[in-house]
């Protein structure tokens, strides 16, 4: 089956729909598939209080929810389905969805973002969203005043651990080998904050509570120990994985893969292919900044379409 479309876009978090709102306002006709995870990390976030026009803050899945019933009201054509394989080597660009349908794209936004890397014990899925959280700036507002636990050892940990040591009562710094993996910069900034405690050799055991954090029980590597740390929140710093494995053969990406784009722009090395949000962004990561790059993204999908009179 072969479908042929003015703009395609791949992926439904902030920056997807807001790449939707934008193109269907211009009367692009987008059609987009809403991928693995609708609505993409909001939706396992409970509180979202650092996005403006929310002033009393707003659930995760609710925004999400809100921002799909405003892509829809513009006419955006919303669909279940994951991208599967691509074939951007010449126009119409190809995009298969779950391995049967085949769209024809004239332009093709991707905002497939990125996933968290967990740990992957049962306590930290269970707690997800409960005191358990993959990104310090989104969510450390909450625990001011508690004391908090992170896990990892490289420049990212150590921001938010620094992050966090600001709003936080104590930060408890889980290192899982005998030395950081961070830049030295980064480990003097920390070993400087005085209510960082760092934790080497150490993995984490199992996060306790039953519908909360209450604590955390971390293994000593070397000696076998076990130890009880009381924290109310418990925050992962082991990295992301931009979802963007089916791209790489034809979009230009870093070591990490994600996307590179032209800078000031959203275009890619592929002409009428653009990407926004997380899975060009390795450094911001956030729903305000992604729901901008999906503007960009719309914008520079139309100029296209107008330059290459296909629209």
């Amino acid at each position: 089956m072969e479908e042929k479309v003015k703009l395609l876009i791949i992926g439904s978090g902030p920056a997807g729909y807001t790449a939707a709102i934008y193109a269907a306002r211009a009367g692009l006709n987008p059609i987009m598939y809403q991928g693995l995870q609708p609505g993409g990390q909001l939706t396992i976030t409970n509180d979202v209080e650092n996005y403006p026009g929310y002033p009393q803050g707003i659930n995760g899945p609710q925004m999400m929810e809100d921002f799909r019933i405003q892509a829809e009201r513009f006419g955006t054509d919303i669909r279940y389905g994951i991208a599967t394989d691509v074939d951007f080597s010449g126009q119409p660009h190809k995009v298969v969805i779950d391995d049967s349908k085949t769209i024809l794209a004239d332009a093709v936004i991707l905002a497939t973002g990125a996933s968290a890397k967990w740990l992957g014990i049962e306590s930290e899925a269970r707690l997800n969203g409960s005191g358990v959280s993959a990104c310090a700036v989104c969510d450390g507002f909450f625990y001011r005043g508690q004391d908090v636990a992170i896990v990892g050892a490289g420049d990212t940990a150590c921001e938010e651990a620094t992050y966090l040591a600001n709003l936080c009562s104590k930060v408890y710094m889980i290192v899982r080998k005998s030395e950081m993996r961070a830049s030295l910069i980064m480990q003097e900034r920390v070993k400087r904050t005085p209510n960082i405690e760092l934790i080497y050799n150490s993995v984490t055991d199992e996060i306790l509570g039953e519908h909360t954090v209450e604590g955390v029980r971390i293994k000593n590597a070397v000696t076998g120990e076990h130890q009880v740390l009381d924290v109310k929140g418990f925050f992962v710093a082991i990295g992301h994985q931009p979802n963007s494995e089916i791209f790489k053969k034809y979009i230009n990406h870093d070591a990490n893969g994600y996307l590179k784009t032209v800078p000031g722009t959203s275009q890619t090395n592929v002409d009428g292919v653009f990407a926004c949000g997380d899975v060009q962004d390795y450094v911001y990561r956030q729903a305000v900044t992604a729901a901008g790059s999906g503007c960009m993204a719309a914008l520079d999908a139309e100029r296209y379409l107008v330059a290459n009179e296909l629209h």
